[in-house]
């Protein structure tokens, strides 16, 4: 488990390098707020869209080749991404190297195969919050070094990023054990590749069901939250990337509590199910406190009182694993990820038009907040959707 947290963590510290300056780095091809919010969500979408058609297809290579492959070539796409953006000069390079990046870019949902594959399904999901820690731990670390390198010049945070990679996938090859034995794997087929069967057979787990529908929007309310934040903070309070910086850290700072230490103890209280339900009621209050916040600060204390939001993707994940055998663990985990990329996909075509429709009025006007109305919106209807199928299913279903 350690071997995994950690390649996790360097992991995540260099893609959080980027998210202080990566809207910063757009603004420098665009004239305005509202061409920059668009051009902002071109490029997610096109990472997003390149990661849905490559998530599936990774993880049916990481079932049938093993999980350390898949993520050294996942480290060497990130690597060359990083690199790339830094040297960009051009907003149509910017887009193409982020789809590169995006199509070799599914390093989360192998991480999360390889925990399954040495856990108990009893030990998911306190394994999965402890590996949700680690990717907390990176948004501790990563935004704080990209905002005081970006402060420093836009480019240096994805230099450093690039770097870090490339550390990792020194890592990778010489420590990291393969997880997967020989006997759990399994021949890669077209069909297991193909992202639009892997959700309907996802569907079609015992026990997970419309629980899809309810990963789905929980999802595309994070992404459009990822797409608006540093737009709507900036347009709202002013904050550079120091200062946007410093509230990534605020929020890794809570995932790592609660998903390293609180989350353990929560369970010993509460199955998954009802964790995930209270987590949807938390994440929906939150993201309504944040469109109405009227002053910076207030940021901060809403992720510190938003702490159980940041259980339901482990809560979520622990279920959807528990409901797969040892031999589809990566195609499982793969079609999580393909369908939160197409989630990633949604939420910028969704969030950057709505944070450009209000950028035109007064800074202390409560309809600026927009894009977190409509988040808080899809989080109460996840629930509703979650809190009626634990109904219909009583019984968490036996892990296969």
């Amino acid at each position: 488990m350690r071997f995994i947290m950690i390649t996790v963590l360097i992991d995540m510290i260099a893609i959080g390098l980027i998210v202080p300056v990566l809207p910063l780095i757009v603004s420098r091809f665009t004239a305005d707020p509202s061409e920059q919010a668009m051009w902002y969500g071109v490029v997610a979408f096109a990472f997003s869209l390149a990661n849905f058609f490559g998530a599936p297809l990774l993880g049916a290579l990481s079932d049938r080749y093993g999980r350390r492959p898949v993520l050294l070539l996942g480290f060497c796409g990130l690597a060359i991404n990083f690199f790339a953006t830094a040297l960009a000069e051009q907003i149509w390079v910017l887009i193409v190297v982020r789809m590169f990046g995006g199509a070799l870019q599914a390093n989360a949902a192998v991480a999360n195969a390889y925990v399954a594959d040495i856990s108990t399904p009893a030990e998911r999901a306190k394994r999965f919050g402890m590996l949700g820690a680690m990717f907390g731990i990176g948004f501790i670390i990563g935004p704080v070094l990209g905002g005081l390198l970006g402060g420093i010049d836009l480019r240096l945070p994805f230099v450093a990023a690039g770097v870090l990679a490339l550390l990792n996938l020194a890592y990778g090859y010489f420590v990291l054990p393969e997880s997967l034995s020989p006997d759990h794997r399994r021949p890669l087929t077209l069909a297991s590749a193909n992202p639009v069967l892997s959700l309907r057979r996802l569907g079609r787990l015992e026990g997970v069901g419309s629980l899809v529908l309810v990963m789905a929007l929980s999802n595309l309310a994070q992404f459009v939250m990822y797409t608006t934040w540093v737009l709507y903070t900036t347009f709202k309070f002013g904050w550079g990337p120091v200062e946007n910086g410093w509230s990534m850290f605020a929020v890794g700072i809570a995932a790592a509590i609660v998903q390293g230490y609180l989350l353990g103890r929560l369970l010993k209280r509460w199955e998954a199910r009802k964790m995930a339900v209270i987590g949807l009621i938390s994440s929906s209050l939150g993201y309504l406190a944040w469109g109405l916040a009227p002053a910076g600060w207030v940021m901060y204390a809403v992720i510190a009182l938003n702490l159980l939001g940041f259980t339901v993707t482990a809560a979520m994940q622990s279920i959807v694993s528990n409901a797969a055998n040892a031999k589809e663990q990566g195609q499982t985990m793969g079609a999580v990820a393909s369908l939160t990329s197409l989630m990633a996909v949604i939420g910028p075509v969704l969030g950057a038009p709505l944070m450009g429709a209000v950028s035109h009025l007064p800074r202390d006007d409560w309809r600026v907040g927009a894009p977190f109305y409509f988040c808080a919106a899809l989080q109460l209807v996840s629930m509703i959707v979650a809190t009626r199928h634990f109904r219909r299913h009583p019984a968490a279903p036996k892990a296969a």
